[in-house]
């Protein structure tokens, strides 16, 4: 309230000078006609100032500051997919049953085009996201969320991601399945109705990581292909996948 008093003041004031200047030109040359002319002209070209700022400007600085965060928030998830995803969508791919199939999709391209990555999703969006949990090293993997941890909370803290919804959901999806294997003392001698548990929180992890991995794959690949081209190399999905260049 105060803030907007304040405006109101300023407004007002402005308002009386600029009056106060028309009155001492008056004084001074007694010609309405010229200040009429430079009026009028003036409160015409207010409306195209406003056209210009508000409708031109403030459009092409919001599309650079939108262009920039997009940046910086693609920054921060190559940095997980470095020091967790990748690796975490490897160890799952292991146990995945219809990871066959799955290779067959996300064995990816530099020529793949924005459409073949759409049709991609769309197509693996039907499929099934369970996992074999009996066969997992649920300790192993246990130990690896848990020593990631504090970078994930770090991650979390990013204010960039409250842009990105679905990498927050995708995040969160992990937080609540290393709780779970936190939370249990014995992984291995697990009741059938708990495995069925355990398996929905893989199966859902899983399903938004290969998400959000195509979708930087994309971003990668029309943005930085050097890389695009790493990463390929990288594959989590392909099993001759190798660091050094063929």
């Amino acid at each position: 309230m105060k803030r907007f008093n304040w405006q109101i003041t300023l407004g007002i004031a402005l308002i009386i000078l600029s009056a106060a200047v028309y009155v001492v030109h008056y004084v001074i040359f007694r010609d309405v006609h010229h200040i009429l002319i430079y009026l009028v002209g003036d409160i015409a070209f207010v409306f195209l100032e406003i056209f210009l700022v508000t409708l031109v400007f403030h459009r092409v600085l919001e599309e650079r500051d939108r262009r920039m965060r997009l940046k910086k928030l693609n920054m921060v998830i190559g940095t997980f997919f470095s020091e967790v995803g990748t690796d975490l969508l490897r160890r799952f791919a292991e146990f995945d049953p219809e990871i066959e199939n799955r290779r067959q999709h996300l064995h990816i391209t530099e020529t793949r085009s924005p459409e073949g990555f759409d049709k991609v999703a769309l197509g693996l969006q039907k499929r099934e996201y369970s996992l074999r949990i009996e066969g997992m090293k649920l300790e192993e993997i246990r130990g690896f969320l848990m020593d990631k941890r504090d970078f994930l909370l770090r991650l979390m803290e990013n204010p960039l991601l409250l842009e990105h919804e679905s990498f927050t959901e995708m995040l969160r999806a992990v937080f609540h399945l290393t709780e779970e294997l936190t939370a249990r003392e014995d992984l291995v001698d697990l009741s059938e109705s708990d495995a069925r548990h355990l398996a929905t929180d893989f199966g859902r992890v899983y399903h938004r990581l290969i998400h959000e991995w195509l979708e930087y794959m994309e971003y990668l690949r029309t943005t930085h292909p050097y890389l695009f081209s790493f990463a390929m190399r990288m594959n989590p999905f392909d099993r001759s996948a190798s660091p050094y260049v063929r």
